[in-house]
């Protein structure tokens, strides 16, 4: 690449970032550079002007460790791949701007230097995308399974008695996924009574129903009682609109009222003690 060009970057630098920073603030709906540290605005620019000129000598070669610390970094950050690509347009747009303010960029090998920002940028470019794509489906997928693991654990109140809290939407690998945990929890802390919360359920539909209805039947197989608390009016209106049979459920709609049948099943009761 252009020696002069080279140079003129590492001698501006600064200016480049800074000018960098101006132009990514406006970016509508931009938060990163509005609500963020200033110690982690400048770092994270300099991080980013390190990767776009880490190729600058090669074109053909990124420095794979600082492309995956970026990415990384971005990803978590909440940056999306259309504010990436507007990191990259508006760095590479300012460069060239300066390079023509300081005279290194005229008429003269404008056609040249054109060539030489295209050789450059576009397979940055397309590194940069590639790397930050694969990190959010990482990401994605990491977070699913924390969501999954969760939102479908089966928590001991009482003796005997226990608690799945089921919390977003129900489709087939979460019910699976409920199943498992279900009849392992009931198996592991001895439960006579098993109280399914779909307090966090947004939508119960004929699909949402069955797997809840089979989770209580694989329940009932190992010998304990489900029931279904949580039962918001428009979950109960949906279900009779519906016609879902519940008819084996013991169902209530709140938790509190569900733990006072469940403690009544295993022969106790809430006493209320008297002030000394």
């Amino acid at each position: 690449m252009n020696t002069r060009m080279v140079e003129g970057i590492d001698q501006n630098i600064k200016e480049i970032i800074e000018r960098w920073q101006v132009l990514m603030k406006e970016v509508k709906g931009e938060k990163f550079f509005h609500f963020m540290p200033a110690p982690l605005i400048e770092k994270t620019s300099t991080e980013f002007a390190a990767l776009m000129t880490s190729n600058i000598d090669r074109a053909d070669v990124v420095h794979s460790e600082k492309l995956n610390e970026f990415t990384e970094k971005v990803v978590r950050f909440g940056w999306s791949i259309k504010f990436v690509n507007k990191a990259i347009d508006n760095f590479s747009n300012i460069v060239f701007e300066l390079l023509e303010e300081k005279g290194i960029i005229d008429q003269s090998n404008l056609r040249s230097f054109v060539m030489i920002f295209d050789n450059w940028i576009a397979p940055l470019r397309e590194s940069i995308i590639e790397a930050y794509s694969v990190e959010w489906e990482r990401t994605v997928s990491l977070q699913k399974i924390a969501l999954q693991e969760l939102s479908a654990s089966l928590i001991p109140v009482f003796e005997k008695i226990s608690v799945m809290p089921l919390v977003g939407t129900i489709d087939t690998e979460r019910a699976k996924l409920i199943m498992e945990n279900l009849l392992d929890g009931v198996v592991k802390q001895r439960a006579e009574v098993v109280l399914l919360d779909i307090t966090g359920v947004p939508v119960v539909d004929t699909m949402v129903a069955h797997h809840i209805i089979q989770a209580a039947d694989a329940v009932r197989l190992v010998g304990a009682k489900c029931m279904l608390v949580g039962i918001r009016p428009e979950i109960a209106q949906t279900i009779v609109t519906l016609g879902i049979d519940l008819n084996d459920f013991t169902t209530t709609s709140t938790l509190q009222r569900g733990m006072q049948e469940a403690l009544g099943l295993t022969n106790r009761t809430i006493v209320e003690v008297e002030p000394s």
